[in-house]
């Protein structure tokens, strides 16, 4: 198992947890990623799933914002729907986002604003979040997910 600690600002220290952490899968990428809220753990899910793709800032990136709304029949379906829209616009354009405003958070809908910066191709494919072994669970510090991705 290996955490993974994109940035000082989203090592969880302050917490006593990390963000998230990379875990073994024989075939596929896998992380857990934490959160005191929800808006946390999607927050850190993204990040966790960017860092696995390894993205590369290139010369000449520009600043970029998408607003996302979505909604699903609960909040395991919603953390994936969250996470592959944000891959589709990351892959789509080459771009990796680092601001996640999410003006609305519930356990069946999300409206938020993404912003990051165009011209990052990743070192690594993401084909998509999946449902396999998908786990979100509270306990007393908050929020934890398990995600599958297929590569």
């Amino acid at each position: 198992m290996k955490v993974m600690q994109p940035s000082a600002a989203a090592d969880g220290e302050e917490q006593g947890f990390p963000r998230f952490e990379e875990l073994d899968h024989t075939a596929d990428l896998c992380i857990r990623a934490y959160g005191s809220d929800l808006k946390e753990l999607f927050e850190c899910a993204a990040r966790g799933m960017f860092a696995l793709m390894q993205s590369e800032p290139g010369e000449g990136g520009e600043q970029v914002s998408h607003h996302i709304l979505l909604q699903s029949d609960d909040v395991e379906a919603l953390l994936v729907d969250w996470l592959n829209e944000l891959l589709y616009l990351g892959e789509a354009e080459q771009e990796l986002y680092d601001v996640y405003d999410m003006s609305h958070l519930g356990e069946r809908s999300l409206e938020a604003t993404v912003s990051g910066e165009t011209n990052h191709p990743p070192l690594r494919g993401i084909k998509a979040a999946t449902f396999f072994d998908l786990h979100v669970t509270r306990n007393s510090s908050g929020y934890q997910a398990t995600i599958t991705f297929d590569v």
